[in-house]
């Protein structure tokens, strides 16, 4: 018993060194994979009108590569609005810092000087401009690696479903097909879904922000809105930085409140309107394991690792569910299924959505 739990341990250990190791490897081409699944169904009906499998896969990219240009260019416009007010900005957060330092002096006794010999003590300020310049080409070289596979599973993607099926044995070939069938689909689902949610959290935040009187609302809409891919952590992050928006702002405490406000109103509609409508339970992941996926993704992928941790895990699900002897894993993972009564309108709009997705994992045998 003691020699199981050893291998077993001793395999945890290997496959953690491995995938952090890894990672200038396999976080793209991970990326590209669950990039790929939410192409998919847009590339298939180009291919539907008869265009080549390469030409849908250019095309799919074209559309991701504008997407993409839209949000960035809108990002850079309000960031530009940002910046003529920096000066002003930039002398309330010194205010405010000295303030901090002022009341650390009053209540613990470390002087300003001491404070600031601790601060350059925590981080070394020596080549640091040589690591942006390596940041910078690491995530160009990742940019471009990304493109490329997505490109390669779009053009390879009956290849790739054949070869799983040659590898495994003739009686669970029905049930590869199957998880494969099902990772598909729910990755399409989540992914789809996330995006709808996305959306609507720019609106719903930048009318909120825009009420409580926050400068360049739309921004920070934008901002709060996509670190909600990082579930729990994104939102709080992005509330607490358009909080120091409002500080620096000098609205006061009605600015902030009213920042504070409209957090809570979001998440409230998020939770109990738009999650259920769009989103729904696909990857149904109990909270608990949804942190311990975002902490071990942090742990080994840094910051990327929380971007791709819950579909993973959602697909891990998929083949637990799928395999008779994983199956207690996979109930763990999960959480309990809940049957609420639904208004007509409601499973008419969850329809829309379990269509689209039923399109979009569904395997055929392409040309």
């Amino acid at each position: 018993m003691l020699n199981k739990a050893v291998k077993v341990l001793l395999l945890f250990s290997l496959i953690f060194a491995g995938l952090y190791y890894a990672k200038p490897f396999l976080f793209p081409f991970t990326l590209a994979a669950i990039i790929a699944m939410l192409l998919l169904p847009l590339c298939k009906r180009i291919e539907g009108r008869g265009f080549s499998r390469p030409v849908s896969a250019i095309f799919g990219l074209l559309v991701l590569a504008g997407v993409l240009a839209g949000i960035v260019a809108l990002l850079i416009w309000q960031m530009s609005d940002i910046a003529k007010d920096f000066s002003q900005m930039q002398g309330k957060v010194s205010d405010l810092i000295h303030q901090l330092q002022e009341f650390i002096h009053s209540k613990l006794g470390i002087t300003e000087q001491e404070q600031k010999k601790l601060l350059q003590s925590s981080g070394s300020s020596g080549g640091s401009m040589g690591k942006v310049v390596s940041n910078t080409l690491g995530l160009a070289v990742d940019f471009i690696l990304v493109v490329v596979y997505i490109f390669i599973f779009l053009i390879s993607r009956n290849h790739l479903k054949k070869f799983l099926l040659k590898v495994v044995p003739e009686n669970r070939k029905e049930m590869t097909e199957k998880i494969v069938h099902d990772t598909t689909l729910v990755s399409y689902k989540y992914l789809s879904g996330l995006t709808m949610m996305i959306i609507m959290l720019w609106i719903l935040y930048g009318i909120g922000f825009s009420i409580a009187g926050i400068k360049n609302a739309i921004f920070f809409a934008i901002l709060c809105g996509i670190l909600e891919i990082i579930p729990f952590v994104g939102n709080l992050t992005g509330t607490a930085l358009t909080v120091l928006m409002a500080v620096t702002q000098g609205g006061g405490a009605g600015l902030v409140v009213g920042v504070i406000l409209t957090y809570f109103v979001v998440q409230f509609v998020q939770s109990y309107i738009i999650e259920p409508l769009v989103v729904g339970a696909e990857v149904n992941i109990n909270p608990l394991f949804t942190i311990i996926a975002l902490v071990v993704g942090e742990l080994v992928w840094g910051v990327a690792g929380l971007v791709v941790a819950i579909p993973l895990l959602g697909m891990l699900k998929i083949v637990c569910d799928n395999i008779e002897e994983l199956k207690p894993y996979g109930y763990l993972i999960g959480e309990e299924k809940k049957k609420a009564p639904t208004k007509p309108w409601v499973d008419k709009i969850k329809g829309i959505f379990s269509n689209k997705a039923k399109n979009a994992g569904e395997s055929s045998d392409d040309k």
